[in-house]
Parts: structure tokens; sequence; C-alpha cells
């Protein structure tokens, strides 16, 4: 039996914590059953950001970090994974990708890294295309992808997503399939990707999962569309929830606020936190900000940021 704990981090982009009010906040129409029975039939909102369930804890994360402006994705993430104030390392809030001088910093001191550097075993489920991320795409660098090949952990590609050992960032395979021209790959549902990551986590110290699409839907302010992108990510848990062992602490966290406001984009509401298992009612009681995660999950595996 080994010392330390083991997690599963799922990074979920632009959700935070809205208000109650079901012509703004998607939260209060979807279908989300899991969640729900995770927290008890309770939804945090902003009356009531903090709530306890049977299974699960849901609490805010701070994600202005005390820096004007509106919260995005690059510094967001950059601060999600590495526990340093990356908006005021950077001067201002910056996104959707991560700035150039903050790069280093993703790559060489990330919660990845930190983990591998440790001896501990380190997986990035995501799976990536080879060639990620290309000449034209160089401008376009998100966080976790950028922290996995920084501990030399970018290496799940079509063959291990068609063998179950990778999730696609969107979590069922359409999009390798349409867009990258892998129809060879199996089409799942979200529980079978749930049950698929359960799997790929049974066997490490540390998995990170990172899924976009929610920040994407934020962005259409559509709420039936940011319902459905809720609903996606809820098969999701159910399927991870039926297969994962009992012994990992599942960690859910946001970098800023979005889909939880179909009509403002971008907003400085709290980012959305979760947890379930061993180490869940610590984290909920001690964690404040996106800077508090990274921290809290090193410790626990025997290392430090």
């Amino acid at each position: 039996m080994t010392p330390w704990s083991r997690f599963l981090f799922l990074f979920v982009d632009g959700v935070g914590i809205g208000e109650n009010d079901e012509e703004r906040n998607p939260f209060l129409r979807a279908r989300i059953p899991t969640l729900r029975a995770m927290l008890g039939g309770s939804l945090p909102t902003a009356r009531r950001p903090s709530v306890s369930g049977p299974v699960a804890f849901a609490f805010p994360l701070d994600a202005t970090l005390r820096v004007p402006g509106v919260p995005q994705s690059g510094t967001g993430q950059a601060a999600l994974l590495t526990g340093v104030n990356a908006a005021r390392l950077n001067g201002g809030h910056f996104g959707p990708w991560i700035p150039v001088g903050l790069r280093p910093l993703v790559e060489e001191r990330s919660l990845l890294r930190l983990s591998r550097s440790a001896g501990r075993a380190t997986i990035f489920a995501n799976a990536y295309p080879r060639q990620w991320p290309g000449p034209r795409g160089s401008r376009r660098v998100a966080g976790p992808p950028l922290a996995a090949r920084g501990a030399g952990l970018l290496d799940r590609h079509e063959e291990a997503l068609g063998q179950g050992r990778a999730v696609s960032s969107e979590i069922v395979n359409d999009g390798w399939r349409r867009h990258l021209g892998h129809d060879w790959l199996p089409s799942i549902t979200e529980e079978e990707a749930g049950r698929n990551l359960a799997g790929i986590a049974s066997s490490a110290d540390l998995t990170l999962f990172a899924h976009y699409d929610t920040d994407t839907a934020g962005h259409r302010e559509d709420l039936a569309g940011a319902a459905a992108a809720l609903e996606r990510v809820d098969r999701f848990l159910s399927g991870i929830l039926e297969a994962l062992p009992e012994d990992i602490t599942v960690v859910l966290a946001s970098d800023h606020g979005n889909l939880e406001d179909v009509t403002a984009g971008h907003t400085r509401n709290p980012a959305l936190g979760l947890a379930l298992g061993p180490h869940a009612g610590e984290l909920a009681e001690t964690a404040e900000s996106i800077l508090d995660i990274t921290p809290f999950i090193a410790h626990r595996l025997g290392t430090d940021v």
C-alpha cells in the first residue's frame, strides 16, 4: 500500500457558480441526475455556493485572483495547473491561450511535472494528434496539453483512443471521426468514455483529463445548448463513478466562469469546484481559489509546489 493518495483531476473549461435564475443559469434547466444525486438534490448557486451531499462536495473557487478584469482561460489554466498567480505574473488576465511568456511556467512547474518528478505514476488521459500543436497552431496552446508535454506525457494518440486507453477532449469520439478522418474509431457514449477514464485512472496515482466544450457552449449564449453541454458531462460522470476504484479522490475544477450565465460571456463568478472520495471534504473546507488545487493534490502525492 502506498503512503500517498491517488487522484483523478477533471478540468472543465469555463464553468462557474451562477445566480438562482432559470433564464440565465443552465444548471437549473439541465437534466443532470448524477450531479444532483451526488449533492443530495441541491446545486451550488451564488446564494449558496457550497453544497455538501451524500457523495460529493461542491465549493466556490475564486478565479479573479485579486487582479482587475474578467478571468480568462490562458492565465486561469496556468494558475490552476501550477498554483502560481499567473494573471498577476502576466500583468492581467489573458486568453484564450497560454501567453507565450507563461508557457515555460506551465511546462516546468505543472502538477503533472511535479507528480512525475516525484516518481508517481502519472497519466494525461486525453488523446491528442501526434503533430500537436503543429506550425499553424503554435499560437493556440491550451494549458493541459502544454503541461503534459512538459512532463513527457503527451503520448496518447488515435491508437490509444481506439483501444479505450485515452479519451477525447469532447468525451465522445465524434470529432476525431468527422474532422480528423479517423472514421475507424468506435462510436461511444459518454458513459462508456467515463468507464474508460476510470479504467485509465485505476493504474495511476494521478490522472488528468481536460474538457473544453463547456466553455465553447457558454460563448454561444444559448440556454438549451449550455444545458446540453452539462448533460454530456453528467453522463460522463455517471460512467466514471460506475467504475472508479474507491481509493481515488475525484477533483473537478474550472478556470473561470462562463457557462453558468448564458447572457454574460466570461464572468467574475467563482469557478466551480467539486470533489468526492477520501480527501473530498478536506479539499472543500480548505480550497478558496483556483490556486489551491495543485498544492493540495501535490502535497498528498508526497510532493510540494
